[in-house]
């Protein structure tokens, strides 16, 4: 779920503290007795306060209204909703927690799944939230699962190392807590008061000011009356446990079969590592280090890089975390930003340059004063530098030349569904949708792209007068198109793929790393024929027959090779065409970076 950021809007969720009062919906829930959460999902909507913005639902509420107390209307929470009753919660990041251990604490129950781009953004707000009330509140992650493959405490633990989520986080992999606290959407946030009384929930993306807006207004009453608890809590971090490697959650991999040469994004580790095809590195380019500074290769920064595209002696980077498009001139040996300004970019901002008297396109901006969101992955094509825009489910263009930059395909409605390039008017049904598009690759005629929310590969054209098309996926469903997955092979009708990251094209084929399925296919470009040709399905590193990978994100190929960027496993893999043996790669010169625990 995607909302726009909440400054901006109608209301805040601290304003929503004193909507409402004296309400007779709101009343009523003084006179409910209810023995499940659950159940009181139909009370939260009836004291709910919802703006229409541009056509966003912003579903911001609170089932507290203001009087002396700021949460004078309070929702009981019955039993313990961490204990399940088959005793099978599993918490990563801490011991077991309840609630009776956490009474004095504001509780912040983020829902979350690791496949979603909206959970991610909403990370570094709870990290910021975290740093300014350690000792008031504490934060845990529900983890609720969309895809099979996150149903995995293992595969969860993986995404909390790859984050740096420092926060505890349970694994509700049957969904027992998003029912109880009736859940419908990710990411979620929903709020405990140190009494333990549930008092408030945002459905989808917020801001830190909000966020902090609303506990500036009610953690002055819990201090005054003495009923926070502000000793220092400390947990046992995944983290502490990490052995380090050389790479670190290898997100993509670029093979320039021209120089025998593969550049690696080392995701985790912030930096880009070229080696040759030997594993004889060459350059290490980024100091390791979280951050957006320009410079030589030493001192430049990235924050968890992905999606690479070569262009001469030029290296273009998606700079996920950081919001940016870099540059990286081979041969100076130096890192430039080119596009973004470190910031996330709004919903509103999915087609700069919209105004309430311009609404039709095009829509551009100036590269360096247009907030992106999310670039994942990179294309070039008869010098225009094609992105697949994550953040607002969009594929976006740039010239080579950096004179401007904005949406080339998508609707900005996260959805599987063909058609026209662009709407005619922002987010506007009828044209093409895309869902967190995360890999591009290209026959001269269409950009493949890796639609990772719908487990779909869709085809692009350059030529503006013809419509996005599926190659495989779910875009002729009538309906759950976003939740349809599985392991399929076959005929384009029986395809089923699970949240596929990867794409690569050579002569009539698409190579892809079909990740939540920890395998590697071919997809017949023309026909959509699929067919597995590495990986058991099992996580593993195993060579041995068809081999083993776990959650691979991206791939490549030179000559008869194909090259994978095994993330969870921390390798680059190989894959023979014409032997059909997987291969595992080390690198000579690579020492990983240490982090300070």
């Amino acid at each position: 779920m995607r909302l726009r950021s909440l400054s901006a809007l109608i209301c805040s969720l601290a304003t929503f503290l004193f909507v409402g009062c004296g309400d007779d919906s709101s009343t009523s829930l003084n006179q409910q007795q209810t023995s499940s959460v659950a159940q009181l999902q139909d009370l939260v909507d009836r004291v709910t306060e919802r703006a229409e913005v541009d056509g966003a639902a912003v579903a911001l509420q609170t089932v507290a209204l203001q009087d002396k107390n700021p949460f004078s209307r309070r929702i009981p929470i019955p039993g313990e909703p961490f204990a399940k009753k088959s005793g099978k919660v599993e918490w990563l990041n801490t011991e077991p927690l309840t609630l009776k251990k956490l009474r004095g604490k504001f509780v912040v129950l983020d829902f979350w799944t690791y496949c979603c781009i909206n959970c991610h953004h909403i990370l570094p707000v709870l990290k910021k939230l975290e740093e300014k009330y350690p000792n008031e509140i504490v934060v845990i992650g529900v983890h609720s699962a969309k895809f099979d493959e996150e149903k995995n405490t293992e595969n969860i633990r993986d995404a909390i190392l790859r984050h740096d989520i420092r926060h505890p986080v349970v694994n509700d992999h049957d969904h027992f807590l998003w029912n109880s606290f009736g859940v419908n959407s990710w990411p979620t946030l929903t709020v405990i008061d140190p009494e333990g009384f549930f008092v408030a929930i945002n459905r989808g993306e917020i801001d830190f000011e909000s966020l902090d807006g609303f506990f500036k207004n009610c953690i002055p009453y819990y201090d005054k009356a003495k009923l926070l608890d502000k000793t220092p809590i400390e947990f046992e971090l995944e983290r502490y446990e990490e052995e380090p490697t050389q790479l670190k959650y290898p997100g993509k991999i670029l093979a320039d079969e021209s120089n025998d040469l593969l550049y690696i994004t080392d995701s985790s580790h912030n930096r880009i590592v070229i080696s040759d095809t030997q594993g004889n590195v060459k350059e290490v380019i980024g100091s390791g280090q979280v951050g957006r500074t320009d410079g030589g290769y030493a001192n430049a920064s990235f924050d968890h890089p992905q999606g690479l595209a070569l262009h001469g002696d030029t290296l273009y980077v998606a700079d996920v975390e950081n919001h940016m498009i870099r540059k990286v001139d081979l041969v100076s040996k130096n890192v430039t930003t080119i596009a973004g300004v470190g910031r996330q970019a709004s919903f509103q901002e999915s087609f700069p340059g919209v105004t309430q008297t311009k609404q039709t396109g095009p829509w551009f901006g100036a590269p360096l004063k247009t907030p992106i969101n999310s670039p994942w992955a990179l294309w070039v094509h008869d010098e225009i530098l094609y992105i697949a825009m994550a953040g607002p489910h969009q594929i976006w263009s740039m010239p080579l030349d950096e004179s401007r930059i904005g949406p080339y395909a998508g609707n900005a409605r996260e959805d599987i569904v063909d058609g026209p390039l662009l709407p005619k008017v922002p987010y506007a049904v009828g044209a093409s949708s895309f869902a967190q598009p995360s890999g591009l690759t290209s026959d001269g005629e269409y950009i493949y792209v890796a639609d990772s929310e719908g487990s779909s590969i869709r085809g692009v054209p350059f030529d503006r007068t013809k419509s996005v098309m599926t190659v495989v996926g779910t875009a002729d469903l009538p309906n759950a198109r976003l939740f349809t997955f599985g392991d399929k092979d076959g005929k384009k009708a029986e395809v089923r793929l699970q949240h596929v990251l990867g794409v690569h094209y050579d002569a009539g084929k698409i190579y892809i790393a079909d990740t939540y399925n920890n395998k590697v296919k071919v997809v017949d470009a023309k026909t959509g024929e699929t067919r597995t040709i590495a990986g058991s399905g099992d996580p593993g590193t195993s060579d041995e027959g068809v081999g083993e990978f776990d959650e691979p994100s991206g791939i490549s190929k030179i000559g008869s090779t194909l090259y994978i960027a095994d993330t969870n496993n921390h390798l680059i893999r190989t894959f023979n065409l014409e032997t059909s043996q997987v291969g595992t790669m080390t690198f000579d010169g690579l020492e990983p970076v240490i982090e300070p625990k």
